[in-house]
């Protein structure tokens, strides 16, 4: 039986801090489900098919890398795909208390799936999605934090 796992998010945009979470995960698992969700607390910038669309160009030829969207409760999504495993990437000490939570309610709700934590490399500690939207906004350099594919759709965005 192949081991899956899903790495949800809203991967609004995608950063190189998401890529190298993803690859180490594909360490670990045979398959990995980035699962694009809506972000109910944020306004995103990119619709969730520029999203998927901008994933697809990323991950181009790696077989092993699925993504797809999904919405409402992750265990059910997790569930009906049978996966084993929740990736979910860390930053900082900060990132843990809410990460934690969740996946304790995870396990609460399907006591069968797991949550992986990943620390990403030290040089994306400080990279979010959010820093990356306003650096753009405002013109500054991002080719050093996303993917040409992603710094290009962002400066199409902000023209």
């Amino acid at each position: 039986m192949q081991r899956i796992a899903i790495y949800p998010g809203s991967f609004d945009p995608v950063t190189n801090g998401h890529i190298d979470i993803l690859k180490r995960a594909l360490d670990i698992f045979e398959q990995v489900v980035i699962a694009v969700a809506e972000n109910i607390h944020k306004a995103g910038l990119f619709t969730a098919e520029e999203r998927i669309g901008l994933l697809r160009e990323v991950v181009a030829g790696d077989d092993r890398v699925e993504i797809d969207l999904f919405s409402g409760l992750l265990v059910e999504y997790a569930r009906r795909r049978g996966a084993c495993t929740i990736i979910r990437g860390l930053r900082a000490v900060a990132d843990f208390e809410y990460e934690f939570q969740l996946a304790l309610m995870n396990r609460q709700l399907y006591s069968a799936l797991d949550t992986v934590f990943l620390m990403t490399d030290q040089s994306h500690l400080y990279v979010s999605s959010s820093l990356v939207k306003e650096v753009a906004r405002f013109g500054g350099d991002v080719s050093t934090f996303v993917p040409p594919p992603v710094e290009r759709a962002l400066r199409d965005r902000f023209k």
